[in-house]
């Protein structure tokens, strides 16, 4: 049993720190809002798993898996709101750079968009569905608080693994602003990234 833990624990940081989505916002808001910005990103992406824990363990993701129409209905939603995002950070001209003295308000802003953006991703809730079922113990019982209480880990361990991302890139990012005009720039690269993950979601 310990060892299963183990190797739910590897793949689980494995596939968060594979290059995806949400990671990819935790170092866009890293960069161009400070490190405090970043973290609360990374808390409301690892946040937005326990709600893909519950539809897995409710069976939700088998009725998306079942219906094309229902998944892309959502898919394109996260997509349009990813575009959203990209537009309000390139239209503040730098306003998202710790020199405007972001209030602690916004941060909490940043977790609930953060939080909303995870949800709206159907493909974690179908990841859910097919990896958790793999570590769960059929001679445990209650293979629903178990799936639970993995998805619970999942949830820990993405919340370290992208606070550190947001730890290290809000390291540089202070570094880069140091310079003239580098606050804009990061924003900008900011909005670009969240542009690329909107088209990258309609063509996926």
């Amino acid at each position: 049993m310990q060892a299963d833990l183990l190797l739910f624990l590897s793949l689980s940081v494995g596939v968060t720190v594979a290059p995806g989505p949400d990671n990819l916002q935790v170092l866009a808001r890293s960069l161009s809002q400070g490190r405090a910005a970043g973290i609360a990103a990374a808390l409301g992406f690892a946040s937005g798993c326990l709600f893909h824990t519950m539809l897995a363990v409710l069976g939700v993701a088998a009725l998306l898996k079942a219906s094309p129409l229902a998944f892309d209905a959502i898919r394109l939603a996260g997509a349009a709101y990813l575009l959203w995002l990209a537009v309000q950070v390139l239209r503040n001209r730098g306003g998202f750079s710790p020199a405007s003295g972001p209030l602690p308000l916004g941060r909490w802003r940043i977790f609930g968009q953060s939080v909303l953006a995870n949800m709206l991703n159907p493909k974690v809730t179908l990841f859910f569905l097919v990896f958790l079922p793999q570590f769960v113990s059929p001679w445990a019982g209650h293979p629903d608080l178990q799936m639970f209480w993995l998805g619970v880990l999942f949830m820990l361990q993405a919340a370290v693994v992208f606070c550190l991302i947001a730890w290290f890139a809000g390291m540089l990012g202070e570094v880069l602003r140091r310079r003239p005009q580098v606050g804009v720039w990061l924003d900008r690269l900011a909005g670009v990234i969240f542009l690329f993950l909107a088209v990258r979601i309609v063509w996926n």
